[in-house]
């Protein structure tokens, strides 16, 4: 049972790994163009944090957690995860300094990622409390 809940629990990683570099190609692609970097980043901290309830919302029902506690941990748990996987993506991929990598995870300098990932602590526990009967 614990060994199927890891695996339920690292596809969603992956999943929402997945998801978010596809919406990152897609903003860098057709909003960036259109409404400019600024106003691209707000809009697809919106966003990125809309599909990940989307997803959430359809997946941690079947991983089988059964208390608000530990649907607050797989959310620390993505979150870490998340944040993980854009500073793998950053550091490794995109070849960013820690210098340049620094400011996406601040919001005084016009990036929200940092509330996105806090909205994502969270996304589990309401997403238990809305299907709860």
């Amino acid at each position: 049972m614990i060994q199927e809940m890891l695996l339920r629990i690292a596809a969603l990683c992956l999943l929402l790994a997945s998801a978010e570099t596809l919406h990152g190609i897609a903003r860098t692609t057709l909003l960036v163009p259109r409404i400019g970097k600024g106003r691209a980043i707000k809009l697809s901290a919106l966003i990125g944090t809309l599909l990940a309830f989307l997803m959430c919302w359809w997946w941690v029902p079947g991983i089988g957690l059964r208390s608000a506690g530990a649907h607050l941990a797989l959310g620390l748990g993505l979150a870490a995860f998340m944040a993980g996987h854009d500073v793998a993506i950053g550091r490794w991929l995109m070849h960013k300094s820690w210098a340049k990598m620094q400011p996406g995870f601040d919001p005084r300098s016009g990036n929200y990622l940092l509330f996105g990932l806090l909205g994502l602590c969270f996304i589990p526990l309401l997403v238990w409390l809305g299907h709860r009967p």
